[in-house]
């Protein structure tokens, strides 16, 4: 199972194991981080998943798409490596990748 190096907004982190396939939101999510509320439950709809992307990563992540980067828009905390966690679909080939949870709105 690829790895998931979360860290929460107090800056703990922790390594989490998740299955290809899944959205890294609903890794973050099976993994107890209360602190992501997901609230559209993943259909791109709100912001509530907005994580942060380690730099080193976001190329391979990528950008988001225009129905995601107007949500994010709305963020006081967007940056240049903003995603929605529910639009990232986690593969073997984002085994060890870095997010840090946004600050909430």
């Amino acid at each position: 199972m690829p790895t998931l190096h979360v860290t929460d907004r107090r800056g703990n982190e922790r390594a989490v194991e998740g299955d290809a396939g899944l959205s890294v939101m609903e890794v973050i999510r099976d993994h107890g981080f209360d602190e992501l509320l997901a609230l559209c439950g993943g259909s791109c709809s709100c912001a509530t998943c907005h994580v942060h992307v380690d730099p080193v990563w976001f190329a391979r992540v990528g950008g988001p798409h225009a129905d995601e980067a107007d949500l994010l828009d709305s963020s006081d905390h967007r940056t240049e490596f903003s995603r929605l966690s529910c639009q990232i679909r986690f593969t073997a080939e984002l085994d060890g990748l870095r997010v840090t949870i946004a600050p909430e709105d």
